[in-house]
């Protein structure tokens, strides 16, 4: 138990130093300070701080895309709207809930490096698939274009994707009560109008 409880201390901390002061700009020794452990302790568990970041990432991807395929499952003979609204719904539920860790994957993600590459071929073609797949089937009965199509799922994946890309933009919209869960609920209804929008095109 005290292992985990050490560990779990460590990740909190990496999470958020990560966030607030970027990869390479932390060290274990801040990570240690924060975590209130010894460096040697973060070198026993994760090797080294790229292995630290990999389990976080790991973690954050199993988690993610465990939530959004149960909800494909759940919904696949619903409504297309009905079953993307709730996709909808579960990401940007879940990306508000690790808000600070999901800010720092977006803007890893921009970077071209190998844990980068590695991450593209893994989870980040899951999730592609996941969401491609649910946005383009409430489009088969429309008249768009392939290319229309393709816009059209580049803004939805942006849609998804802004509030993390660009985090102090946002933040006046979550600290109106305090609430990350009324920003879930107001954005996601915008999503929602946006997708209901498709058809009156």
């Amino acid at each position: 138990m005290k292992d985990n409880n050490t560990k779990q201390k460590v990740q909190e901390a990496a999470r958020e130093l990560f966030y607030l002061k970027g990869f390479h700009g932390t060290s274990l020794r801040d990570i240690a300070k924060k975590a209130n452990v010894n460096v040697s302790l973060i070198s026993y568990y994760f090797d080294n701080k790229q292995g630290l970041l990999e389990q976080l990432m790991i973690q954050y991807y199993e988690q993610y895309l465990k939530e959004i395929e149960q909800v494909q499952i759940q919904y696949k003979e619903s409504e297309p709207v009905e079953a993307i609204s709730r996709l909808v719904e579960a990401i940007i539920q879940y990306k508000q809930k690790h808000h600070q860790f999901t800010c720092f994957i977006q803007r890893e993600l921009t970077l071209d490096n190998m844990l980068v590459r590695e991450m593209l071929v893994t989870y980040l073609a899951k999730e592609r698939y996941v969401i491609e797949h649910a946005f383009l089937k409430i489009l088969e009965q429309q008249s768009y274009s392939q290319i229309e199509k393709k816009c059209l799922l580049v803004q939805f994946k942006g849609m998804l994707n802004s509030p993390y890309y660009m985090p102090y933009e946002w933040i006046d919209y979550v600290r109106w009560d305090g609430s990350h869960q009324l920003f879930v609920n107001q954005y996601t209804r915008a999503i929602k109008r946006w997708i209901k929008s498709l058809f009156a095109a």
